[in-house]
């Protein structure tokens, strides 16, 4: 193997080896070794389609790159000599090719673009993937949801008992915030699907190139037109890392429910035992440690966003090396995401609610005294905040009778509400958790009729959204199949 053919000019070929530790991006670069030799194969044969590199030269190195596809990067090309894999990649080719004709693959282009259009294609994959786990999860909670329309549970503000809801409200709030998580990911990928290649070191370049044709080859719909911005720009990756960020705050908030949910004192869920460890010294305990490290997993991804968006905040146009470490945060996001999603999903979907016990703590604290308040409006005439007082007047004194009521309603307002008609069956109604519940079916209410069409519609959007990313996938797996294709019928 040759060596750095970087360094064979301007630079000497030695230096400390702390330094070319600190400067190589190697690790990093393992996540884009597969993208590198589909974006050497497309610029080659781009090249070649030119005649700026000629018949036999383009052979004999695309006959070493289908190689690479077909077998992997051999692990020679990630060895500590070399700065990064592009210069590794190079390296094998000129030992495979020879100098003459593995010389000339750099041709009409630079790093800087070649590195932004790899790392744009293993986004494009990433993004995939995870769109994929997010319609995996709301699957799961569209399921549940469905199973639990009728299942009466406490709502919460403060953490306190605020009023009734059903376990299908309360987990489709979720499948919401998820579905605008899923939004955002294909927002972002909508800006990531944009080709750089053949914007050089920033300037383009004077050879007869053809960006258009690469970007095709390589199944991207349009170019990063402006060259400086596009070997410069890192907003492609910081935008899904604030949506990763974002995710996984989403997912965060539920661990910590059913972390809460699980205990012992509240006992709504019961997780199963798959997704749950014991104590080294204490043999009853059964604890929710996934959900734990899935809610500290966010920190991942919120440092690395902070990480990224300080390494952009000071740089100057054009490509400055600060960029290749923003590449280690970039994939450490990524990664996080691509592991927790699908134990999140698992996590729930094998869980047990107990739906009794919900129905137990729902009318606690007295959960349905805004329900009783608007039945003295409604029903009764009473302005609202002077029901909200009454009724709270009421609660003061301890109890939601017809006594404490009327004695509220004489302080509070010199009315009578028996005087009124409010009987004792009246406020039995007006306090029950179920008559709460149905009694909200506004377009994403409770009510088990308004759960119902929420599920509904949220399927449709579910299967449009699978859709898209099936057909987005098939685009691109079907461009760089026939990438292959090209590359191999001209070596055979």
């Amino acid at each position: 193997m040759h060596g750095d053919p970087l360094r064979k000019g301007r630079l000497g070929t030695g230096r400390p080896p702390a330094v070319a530790e600190f400067l190589s991006s190697m690790e990093a670069d393992r996540w884009i070794a597969e993208a590198d030799v589909f974006v050497d194969i497309a610029h080659l044969l781009m090249l070649r389609r030119q005649g700026i590199v000629g018949e036999m030269q383009a052979t004999a190195v695309l006959r070493a790159l289908v190689g690479m596809a077909e077998d992997g990067v051999p692990e020679t090309a990630f060895d500590d000599r070399y700065e990064d894999i592009h210069a590794g990649i190079e390296a094998h080719l000129i030992t495979i090719a020879g100098t003459d004709a593995g010389g000339r693959l750099h041709m009409g282009r630079s790093r800087n673009d070649e590195v932004a259009t790899c790392l744009r294609l293993r986004l494009r994959q990433e993004l995939l993937l995870h769109m994929k786990a997010v319609i995996s999860l709301r699957g799961v909670l569209l399921r549940i949801a469905g199973a639990h329309t009728g299942s009466v549970m406490p709502g919460f503000t403060h953490l306190q008992h605020a009023q009734p809801t059903t376990l299908a409200h309360h987990l489709l709030g979720y499948e919401q915030a998820f579905a605008r998580d899923f939004e955002r990911l294909r927002d972002a990928f909508a800006r990531i699907d944009l080709c750089p290649l053949g914007a050089a070191a920033f300037a383009s370049t004077g050879y007869p190139i053809d960006r258009a044709y690469t970007a095709g080859l390589l199944g991207f719909p349009a170019l990063v037109e402006n060259t400086m911005d596009a070997v410069s720009a890192r907003d492609f990756a910081l935008e899904p890392l604030s949506a990763w960020a974002i995710l996984m705050t989403t997912a965060s908030r539920l661990c910590e429910e059913l972390i809460i949910w699980s205990s012992a004192f509240v006992d709504f869920v019961r997780l199963d035992d798959a997704y749950c460890s014991t104590s080294s010294i204490m043999p009853q305990k059964k604890n929710p440690d996934t959900a734990e490290i899935l809610r500290a997993k966010t920190g991942v991804t919120s440092g690395a966003l902070v990480a990224a968006l300080t390494c952009m905040k000071g740089l100057p146009m054009s490509y400055n090396r600060d960029l290749q470490d923003l590449t280690p945060h970039l994939w450490r996001a990524a990664d996080t995401v691509s592991r927790c999603l699908p134990l999140l999903s698992g996590m729930l979907d094998t869980a047990t609610f107990m739906t009794g016990r919900m129905h137990e703590e729902a009318g606690r604290s007295n959960s349905t005294a805004t329900d009783l308040a608007d039945v003295l409006v409604r029903d009764f005439g009473l302005p609202f905040r002077t029901a909200h007082g009454i009724v709270g007047r009421a609660v003061r004194m301890g109890f939601l009778t017809l006594a404490t009521l009327d004695a509220a309603a004489r302080e509070m307002a010199d009315i009578s509400l028996v005087g009124l008609g409010v009987t004792d069956d009246v406020i039995e109604r007006a306090l029950d958790v179920t008559f709460s519940v149905t009694s909200r079916d506004q377009p994403g209410g409770p009510a088990p009729e308004a759960t119902a069409a929420f599920i509904g519609a949220h399927e449709k959007q579910l299967a449009a959204d699978s859709l898209w990313v099936e057909e987005t996938r098939g685009r691109i797996d079907t461009a760089l199949s026939d990438l292959i294709q090209s590359a191999q019928d001209v070596v055979q």
